[in-house]
Protein backbone atom coordinates (compact mmCIF):
# COMPACT_ATOMS: atom_id res chain seq x y z
CA UNK A 1 0.00 0.00 0.00
CA UNK A 2 1.50 3.45 -1.33
CA UNK A 3 1.97 5.64 2.21
CA UNK A 4 0.22 9.20 1.89
CA UNK A 5 1.86 12.38 1.26
CA UNK A 6 2.35 15.02 3.52
CA UNK A 7 -0.31 17.94 1.69
CA UNK A 8 -2.53 14.80 1.81
CA UNK A 9 -2.19 13.75 5.23
CA UNK A 10 -2.65 17.33 5.89
CA UNK A 11 -5.97 17.80 4.07
CA UNK A 12 -7.60 15.07 5.55
CA UNK A 13 -7.03 16.33 8.95
CA UNK A 14 -8.28 19.97 8.38
CA UNK A 15 -11.03 18.46 6.20
CA UNK A 16 -13.61 18.41 9.18
CA UNK A 17 -12.04 20.71 10.65
CA UNK A 18 -14.12 24.20 10.80
CA UNK A 19 -13.59 27.25 13.15
CA UNK A 20 -15.08 27.05 16.92
CA UNK A 21 -18.04 28.95 17.74
CA UNK A 22 -17.96 32.60 19.08
CA UNK A 23 -17.40 33.68 22.56
CA UNK A 24 -17.03 37.21 24.36
CA UNK A 25 -13.80 37.83 25.20
CA UNK A 26 -12.26 40.49 27.58
CA UNK A 27 -10.64 43.05 25.46
CA UNK A 28 -7.82 42.53 27.45
CA UNK A 29 -7.52 38.43 26.97
CA UNK A 30 -8.02 38.81 22.74
CA UNK A 31 -4.71 38.76 22.01
CA UNK A 32 -3.76 36.69 18.99
CA UNK A 33 -7.73 35.75 18.67
CA UNK A 34 -9.81 36.01 15.60
CA UNK A 35 -13.04 37.77 15.19
CA UNK A 36 -16.19 36.24 14.62
CA UNK A 37 -18.00 39.65 13.82
CA UNK A 38 -17.26 43.10 12.37
CA UNK A 39 -16.39 45.49 15.33
CA UNK A 40 -18.40 49.15 14.80
CA UNK A 41 -16.81 51.98 16.84
CA UNK A 42 -19.44 53.14 19.51
CA UNK A 43 -18.43 56.75 20.04
CA UNK A 44 -16.36 59.03 18.02
CA UNK A 45 -13.08 59.69 18.55
CA UNK A 46 -12.14 62.42 19.71
CA UNK A 47 -15.40 63.29 21.16
CA UNK A 48 -15.29 67.16 20.75
CA UNK A 49 -12.25 69.22 18.83
CA UNK A 50 -9.36 69.18 21.22
CA UNK A 51 -5.76 70.50 21.35
CA UNK A 52 -3.08 68.88 20.03
CA UNK A 53 -0.51 70.44 22.29
CA UNK A 54 0.36 72.45 25.66
CA UNK A 55 -0.57 76.11 24.89
CA UNK A 56 -3.17 78.85 24.63
CA UNK A 57 -6.63 78.40 23.20
CA UNK A 58 -7.20 81.85 21.13
CA UNK A 59 -8.55 83.37 18.15
CA UNK A 60 -6.85 83.32 15.40
CA UNK A 61 -7.23 86.82 14.25
CA UNK A 62 -6.08 88.02 17.27
CA UNK A 63 -2.82 86.56 17.06
CA UNK A 64 -2.37 87.50 13.00
CA UNK A 65 -0.48 90.13 14.32
CA UNK A 66 2.37 89.63 16.55
CA UNK A 67 3.67 90.13 19.11
CA UNK A 68 0.18 91.05 20.77
CA UNK A 69 -0.61 91.08 24.71
CA UNK A 70 -4.23 88.83 25.57
CA UNK A 71 -5.76 88.36 28.70
CA UNK A 72 -6.26 84.53 30.21
CA UNK A 73 -10.04 84.31 31.29
CA UNK A 74 -9.07 80.62 32.48
CA UNK A 75 -7.49 76.73 32.11
CA UNK A 76 -8.80 74.35 30.12
CA UNK A 77 -7.21 70.56 31.09
CA UNK A 78 -7.89 67.31 29.49
CA UNK A 79 -10.99 65.75 31.03
CA UNK A 80 -12.10 69.39 32.38
CA UNK A 81 -13.66 71.26 29.50
CA UNK A 82 -14.03 75.20 29.82
CA UNK A 83 -17.42 76.90 30.17
CA UNK A 84 -16.70 79.89 29.28
CA UNK A 85 -16.15 81.71 25.45
CA UNK A 86 -12.63 83.22 24.10
CA UNK A 87 -13.64 86.49 23.16
CA UNK A 88 -11.44 89.21 21.39
CA UNK A 89 -8.09 90.05 23.04
CA UNK A 90 -8.61 86.90 25.15
CA UNK A 91 -6.82 83.45 25.48
CA UNK A 92 -7.56 80.28 27.63
CA UNK A 93 -4.16 78.24 28.91
CA UNK A 94 -5.15 75.09 27.20
CA UNK A 95 -3.12 71.44 27.73
CA UNK A 96 -3.24 68.75 25.04
CA UNK A 97 -6.52 66.83 25.19
CA UNK A 98 -7.88 69.50 26.52
CA UNK A 99 -11.83 70.47 24.46
CA UNK A 100 -11.25 73.61 22.52
CA UNK A 101 -13.69 76.75 24.41
CA UNK A 102 -16.42 78.21 22.07
CA UNK A 103 -15.09 81.12 20.78
CA UNK A 104 -11.14 79.79 19.74
CA UNK A 105 -10.13 78.61 16.85
CA UNK A 106 -6.42 77.69 16.81
CA UNK A 107 -3.82 77.02 19.33
CA UNK A 108 -0.17 78.98 20.26
CA UNK A 109 1.81 76.46 21.56
CA UNK A 110 3.55 77.16 25.00
CA UNK A 111 6.73 77.38 23.26
CA UNK A 112 5.96 80.98 21.61
CA UNK A 113 3.98 82.50 24.26
CA UNK A 114 5.71 84.08 27.45
CA UNK A 115 2.59 84.42 30.73
CA UNK A 116 2.99 87.63 32.90
CA UNK A 117 0.33 87.38 35.28
CA UNK A 118 -3.28 87.51 33.92
CA UNK A 119 -1.72 87.95 30.51
CA UNK A 120 0.30 86.23 28.13
CA UNK A 121 2.49 88.22 25.14
CA UNK A 122 2.14 86.10 21.93
CA UNK A 123 5.53 86.09 20.46
CA UNK A 124 4.04 83.80 17.25
CA UNK A 125 1.33 84.03 15.67
CA UNK A 126 -0.97 80.15 14.78
CA UNK A 127 -3.24 79.99 11.29
CA UNK A 128 -6.32 78.67 11.89
CA UNK A 129 -6.68 75.17 13.02
CA UNK A 130 -3.54 75.14 13.84
CA UNK A 131 -2.49 72.55 16.66
CA UNK A 132 -6.02 71.14 16.97
CA UNK A 133 -7.24 67.82 16.54
CA UNK A 134 -11.33 67.98 15.12
CA UNK A 135 -13.74 65.82 16.72
CA UNK A 136 -13.92 62.65 14.54
CA UNK A 137 -10.34 62.76 13.48
CA UNK A 138 -9.35 58.90 13.99
CA UNK A 139 -13.41 57.64 13.38
CA UNK A 140 -16.69 58.48 14.22
CA UNK A 141 -19.42 56.06 15.84
CA UNK A 142 -20.63 53.46 13.65
CA UNK A 143 -17.55 53.18 11.51
CA UNK A 144 -16.35 49.43 10.67
CA UNK A 145 -12.59 49.38 11.88
CA UNK A 146 -12.14 45.58 12.18
CA UNK A 147 -13.25 43.14 10.20
CA UNK A 148 -14.85 39.66 10.66
CA UNK A 149 -11.74 37.04 10.53
CA UNK A 150 -9.43 39.46 11.02
CA UNK A 151 -6.35 38.19 13.63
CA UNK A 152 -6.47 40.51 16.66
CA UNK A 153 -3.22 41.81 17.29
CA UNK A 154 -1.83 45.05 20.51
CA UNK A 155 -2.56 47.56 17.80
CA UNK A 156 -6.26 46.57 16.76
CA UNK A 157 -6.57 46.07 20.63
CA UNK A 158 -5.92 49.05 21.18
CA UNK A 159 -8.15 50.13 18.69
CA UNK A 160 -11.01 48.08 19.91
CA UNK A 161 -10.60 49.60 23.39
CA UNK A 162 -10.87 52.81 22.42
CA UNK A 163 -13.98 52.16 20.07
CA UNK A 164 -15.23 51.25 23.56
CA UNK A 165 -15.46 47.59 23.52
CA UNK A 166 -14.74 45.93 26.93
CA UNK A 167 -15.74 42.17 24.72
CA UNK A 168 -15.02 40.99 21.58
CA UNK A 169 -16.75 38.47 19.61
CA UNK A 170 -13.77 35.95 18.77
CA UNK A 171 -13.53 32.12 17.80
CA UNK A 172 -13.46 29.76 21.51
CA UNK A 173 -10.22 29.00 22.45
CA UNK A 174 -9.37 25.51 21.49
CA UNK A 175 -9.37 22.70 24.16
CA UNK A 176 -6.11 20.12 23.49
CA UNK A 177 -5.70 17.34 25.50
CA UNK A 178 -2.26 15.38 25.58
CA UNK A 179 -1.90 12.08 26.71
CA UNK A 180 1.98 9.95 26.77
CA UNK A 181 1.66 5.72 26.61
CA UNK A 182 4.34 3.39 27.55
CA UNK A 183 5.83 1.55 30.23
CA UNK A 184 9.08 2.89 29.72
CA UNK A 185 7.97 6.51 30.42
CA UNK A 186 8.34 8.66 33.54
CA UNK A 187 8.01 12.10 34.08
CA UNK A 188 10.51 15.26 34.61
CA UNK A 189 12.52 14.98 37.91
CA UNK A 190 12.04 11.64 38.91
CA UNK A 191 14.98 9.10 38.32
CA UNK A 192 14.16 6.61 36.01
CA UNK A 193 14.78 2.64 36.71
CA UNK A 194 16.70 0.71 34.53
CA UNK A 195 15.26 0.63 31.09
CA UNK A 196 13.15 4.11 31.76
CA UNK A 197 13.17 7.30 30.21
CA UNK A 198 11.91 10.83 31.02
CA UNK A 199 8.85 12.01 29.29
CA UNK A 200 9.32 14.77 27.09
CA UNK A 201 7.41 14.55 24.00
CA UNK A 202 3.70 15.81 25.70
CA UNK A 203 5.68 18.68 26.84
CA UNK A 204 6.11 20.13 23.33
CA UNK A 205 3.04 19.45 21.76
CA UNK A 206 1.62 21.07 24.82
CA UNK A 207 3.90 23.92 24.48
CA UNK A 208 3.12 24.47 20.34
CA UNK A 209 -0.46 24.00 21.19
CA UNK A 210 -0.07 26.73 24.12
CA UNK A 211 1.85 29.43 21.29
CA UNK A 212 -1.03 28.72 18.99
CA UNK A 213 -3.50 29.73 21.70
CA UNK A 214 -5.05 26.89 22.60
CA UNK A 215 -6.01 25.36 26.55
CA UNK A 216 -3.77 22.10 26.99
CA UNK A 217 -4.31 19.45 29.71
CA UNK A 218 -2.03 16.91 30.17
CA UNK A 219 -3.69 13.56 30.84
CA UNK A 220 -0.35 12.50 32.08
CA UNK A 221 1.60 9.11 31.77
CA UNK A 222 -0.30 5.85 30.55
CA UNK A 223 1.19 2.32 31.31
CA UNK A 224 0.74 -0.12 28.14
CA UNK A 225 -2.41 -1.81 29.31
CA UNK A 226 -5.60 -1.55 27.23
CA UNK A 227 -7.76 -0.59 29.61
CA UNK A 228 -5.70 1.91 31.10
CA UNK A 229 -5.61 3.54 27.57
CA UNK A 230 -9.40 3.60 26.49
CA UNK A 231 -9.83 4.89 29.90
CA UNK A 232 -7.57 8.14 29.29
CA UNK A 233 -9.61 8.33 26.02
CA UNK A 234 -12.83 8.93 27.77
CA UNK A 235 -11.64 11.41 29.75
CA UNK A 236 -10.40 13.65 27.06
CA UNK A 237 -13.45 13.22 25.86
CA UNK A 238 -15.44 14.20 28.80
CA UNK A 239 -13.37 16.79 29.40
CA UNK A 240 -14.65 18.23 26.14
CA UNK A 241 -11.20 18.29 24.28
CA UNK A 242 -11.37 19.52 20.68
CA UNK A 243 -8.12 17.71 19.96
CA UNK A 244 -6.66 14.67 21.55
CA UNK A 245 -2.85 14.16 21.09
CA UNK A 246 -1.13 10.89 22.13
CA UNK A 247 2.62 10.57 21.94
CA UNK A 248 3.34 6.82 21.42
CA UNK A 249 1.83 3.68 20.62
CA UNK A 250 0.51 4.51 17.27
CA UNK A 251 2.40 1.51 15.15
CA UNK A 252 1.55 -1.94 15.03
CA UNK A 253 3.80 -3.72 17.42
CA UNK A 254 2.08 -5.81 20.36
CA UNK A 255 2.42 -3.17 23.07
CA UNK A 256 1.02 -0.22 20.85
CA UNK A 257 -2.08 0.30 22.29
CA UNK A 258 -3.38 3.37 20.75
CA UNK A 259 -5.12 2.67 18.01
CA UNK A 260 -6.98 -0.36 19.54
CA UNK A 261 -7.86 1.98 22.46
CA UNK A 262 -9.18 4.38 19.54
CA UNK A 263 -10.86 1.71 18.12
CA UNK A 264 -12.71 0.33 20.77
CA UNK A 265 -14.55 3.84 21.33
CA UNK A 266 -15.17 4.05 17.73
CA UNK A 267 -12.68 6.44 16.00
CA UNK A 268 -13.24 6.85 12.72
CA UNK A 269 -9.95 6.27 10.94
CA UNK A 270 -8.27 8.55 8.88
CA UNK A 271 -5.14 7.28 7.96
CA UNK A 272 -2.17 6.14 10.15
CA UNK A 273 1.16 5.44 7.86
CA UNK A 274 2.21 8.26 5.58
CA UNK A 275 5.76 9.26 3.71
CA UNK A 276 7.06 11.16 6.47
CA UNK A 277 10.56 11.04 7.84
CA UNK A 278 10.26 11.53 10.60
CA UNK A 279 6.95 10.56 11.64
CA UNK A 280 5.49 7.69 9.68
CA UNK A 281 3.88 6.41 11.84
CA UNK A 282 1.16 8.69 12.53
CA UNK A 283 -1.91 8.33 13.31
CA UNK A 284 -4.87 10.66 12.85
CA UNK A 285 -9.08 10.16 13.33
CA UNK A 286 -12.32 11.36 14.15
CA UNK A 287 -14.24 10.37 17.88
CA UNK A 288 -17.51 12.33 17.59
CA UNK A 289 -16.40 15.94 17.15
CA UNK A 290 -12.77 15.56 18.66
CA UNK A 291 -9.95 14.96 15.86
CA UNK A 292 -7.31 12.37 17.20
CA UNK A 293 -3.63 12.94 16.66
CA UNK A 294 -1.84 10.10 17.17
CA UNK A 295 1.91 10.58 16.87
CA UNK A 296 5.06 8.45 17.03
CA UNK A 297 7.24 8.13 20.39
CA UNK A 298 10.17 9.17 19.03
CA UNK A 299 10.57 12.32 20.11
CA UNK A 300 11.91 13.90 16.92
CA UNK A 301 8.81 12.63 15.18
CA UNK A 302 6.24 13.63 18.01
CA UNK A 303 7.76 17.14 17.41
CA UNK A 304 7.51 17.40 13.90
CA UNK A 305 4.62 15.92 13.28
CA UNK A 306 3.09 18.30 15.95
CA UNK A 307 4.58 21.34 13.67
CA UNK A 308 2.92 19.82 10.81
CA UNK A 309 -0.25 18.87 11.60
CA UNK A 310 -1.20 19.65 15.24
CA UNK A 311 -0.82 23.75 14.56
CA UNK A 312 -2.48 23.55 11.53
CA UNK A 313 -4.87 21.82 12.86
CA UNK A 314 -5.47 24.59 15.83
CA UNK A 315 -5.75 27.67 13.52
CA UNK A 316 -8.10 26.01 12.02
CA UNK A 317 -10.28 25.52 14.98
CA UNK A 318 -9.66 29.02 16.03
CA UNK A 319 -10.17 30.41 13.02
CA UNK A 320 -7.23 31.29 11.46
CA UNK A 321 -6.73 31.32 7.64
CA UNK A 322 -2.52 31.13 7.60
CA UNK A 323 -2.90 27.32 8.40
CA UNK A 324 0.50 25.51 7.24
CA UNK A 325 3.80 27.01 8.57
CA UNK A 326 4.99 29.09 5.40
CA UNK A 327 8.17 27.93 3.78
CA UNK A 328 11.04 29.90 2.64
CA UNK A 329 13.88 29.92 0.72
CA UNK A 330 17.50 28.97 1.26
CA UNK A 331 20.84 27.80 0.01
CA UNK A 332 22.59 23.74 1.15
CA UNK A 333 25.06 24.45 3.41
CA UNK A 334 26.23 20.54 2.76
CA UNK A 335 26.09 17.70 0.43
CA UNK A 336 22.81 15.61 0.50
CA UNK A 337 22.31 12.16 -0.93
CA UNK A 338 18.92 11.29 -3.34
CA UNK A 339 16.20 10.83 -1.06
CA UNK A 340 13.64 7.40 -1.03
CA UNK A 341 9.99 7.33 -1.11
CA UNK A 342 9.24 9.43 1.92
CA UNK A 343 9.24 13.12 2.17
CA UNK A 344 12.32 14.15 4.61
CA UNK A 345 12.15 17.14 7.25
CA UNK A 346 15.53 17.73 8.18
CA UNK A 347 16.66 19.43 11.37
CA UNK A 348 19.45 22.20 10.38
CA UNK A 349 21.13 25.17 10.98
CA UNK A 350 20.34 28.58 9.65
CA UNK A 351 22.93 31.39 8.70
CA UNK A 352 23.00 34.05 6.72
CA UNK A 353 25.61 34.06 4.10
CA UNK A 354 26.84 35.96 0.72
CA UNK A 355 24.18 34.46 -1.21
CA UNK A 356 21.24 34.52 0.95
CA UNK A 357 20.74 31.87 3.81
CA UNK A 358 22.17 28.62 4.23
CA UNK A 359 20.75 25.35 5.99
CA UNK A 360 22.86 23.35 7.06
CA UNK A 361 21.52 19.80 8.24
CA UNK A 362 22.78 18.01 10.76
CA UNK A 363 24.87 15.12 10.28
CA UNK A 364 22.88 12.72 11.97
CA UNK A 365 19.14 12.66 12.18
CA UNK A 366 18.29 9.93 13.97
CA UNK A 367 14.47 10.74 15.59
CA UNK A 368 15.54 9.85 19.13
CA UNK A 369 18.06 13.11 19.19
CA UNK A 370 16.27 16.15 21.22
CA UNK A 371 19.30 18.10 21.26
CA UNK A 372 20.20 18.83 17.26
CA UNK A 373 16.39 19.48 17.50
CA UNK A 374 16.47 22.01 20.50
CA UNK A 375 19.92 23.68 18.29
CA UNK A 376 17.84 24.04 14.67
CA UNK A 377 16.56 26.69 13.50
CA UNK A 378 14.45 25.40 10.84
CA UNK A 379 13.77 22.00 8.59
CA UNK A 380 15.35 21.31 5.16
CA UNK A 381 12.53 19.74 3.05
CA UNK A 382 13.40 17.02 0.35
CA UNK A 383 10.44 15.90 -1.41
CA UNK A 384 10.09 11.85 -2.53
CA UNK A 385 12.18 10.65 -4.63
CA UNK A 386 14.59 13.99 -4.73
CA UNK A 387 18.26 13.55 -6.67
CA UNK A 388 21.15 14.13 -4.65
CA UNK A 389 22.10 17.94 -4.18
CA UNK A 390 24.88 19.47 -3.89
CA UNK A 391 26.58 22.45 -1.48
CA UNK A 392 25.17 25.91 -2.28
CA UNK A 393 21.77 24.41 -4.21
CA UNK A 394 18.51 26.00 -3.44
CA UNK A 395 16.23 24.01 -0.97
CA UNK A 396 13.20 24.87 1.00
CA UNK A 397 12.73 25.23 4.44
CA UNK A 398 10.24 26.35 7.28
CA UNK A 399 11.74 27.81 10.07
CA UNK A 400 11.40 27.45 13.69
CA UNK A 401 9.84 30.93 16.14
CA UNK A 402 12.55 31.93 18.50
Amino acid sequence: MALLSVADALSRVLEHAEPLPAEEAPVDEADGRVLVYALKARRTQPPADVSAMDGYAVRASDVAKVPVRLKVIGEVAAGRPFARTVGPGEAARIFTGGVMPGGADTVVIQEHARRDGDDVEVERGSAKGRHIRVQGLDFKAGDTLLNAGHRLTARDLALAAAMNHPLVPVHRRPKVAVLATGDELVPPGMEPAPGQIVSSNTIALAALATAQGAIVEDLGIVRDRLDDTVAAVRRGRTRGADILVTSGGASVGDYDLVQKAFAAEGMTLSFWRLALRPGRPLMHGRLGAMDVLGVPGNPVSAFVCGFLFLVPLIRRLAGRTDLAPATDSALLGCDLPENDERADYLRATLKDGPQGPVATPFPVQDSSMIAPLAKSDCLVIREPYEPAAKTGSPCRIVKFER
